[in-house]
């Protein structure tokens, strides 16, 4: 598998965590929040593999930036930045 792959692996893999994260505490705070934010945030209440690929490309974007800071403290090698997408 190439470098890139493994990093798409990375990213995806991250990206899943990081939409378990948020479900977790948009569902906290869920009550304090306007109702027209609940009824936006609950069609996201789902698994990762069932979010649209916008949904999906937002927590992408979090995600990247773990990856980055795992390259900034070496803890994974560093690659061309177009590795990421």
């Amino acid at each position: 598998m190439k470098t890139a792959d493994h990093l798409d692996n990375l990213v995806e893999a991250l990206a899943e965590i990081e939409h378990l994260q948020w479900v977790h505490w948009s569902k906290a705070v869920a009550p304090e929040v306007a109702e027209a934010t609940r009824r936006k945030w609950k069609c996201c209440w789902t698994d990762y593999s069932k979010l649209s690929d916008d949904a999906k490309e937002a927590d992408r974007i979090w995600s990247r930036k773990v990856v980055a800071l795992l390259r900034e403290h070496k803890l994974i090698p560093l690659y061309e930045s177009t590795d990421l997408g």
